[in-house]
């Protein structure tokens, strides 16, 4: 069994308040949920109106197959129009 993790960072450019904010990463975490069937949480900068930071987790029986699944997740999010991938840090 092989799990992998990430850390993403995203900007949220017309996030003017927390509630912008919110309906952004709701949207955003329903979204990956329910496409991927993985975990995934906001994680830190919670107070923070333009800045979005994910937890993603991904279990596998495979190294290979939970790799692939993860790459296609950030790439997932990344073209999410919403807000901008920024910083990716693999753990």
């Amino acid at each position: 069994m092989t799990t992998l993790s990430a850390k993403l960072t995203l900007y949220i450019p017309h996030a003017t308040s927390l509630k912008d904010k919110r309906m952004v990463v709701r949207a955003l975490v329903d979204k990956t949920k329910r496409k991927f069937n993985t975990a995934i949480a906001e994680v830190d900068t919670q107070d923070v109106h333009q800045t979005l930071t994910l937890g993603i987790a991904v279990v596998s029986g495979e190294h290979s197959h939970a790799a692939n699944m993860l790459e296609e997740i950030i790439r997932y999010i990344e073209s999410n129009p919403d807000a901008e991938l920024t910083r990716v840090e693999r753990l």
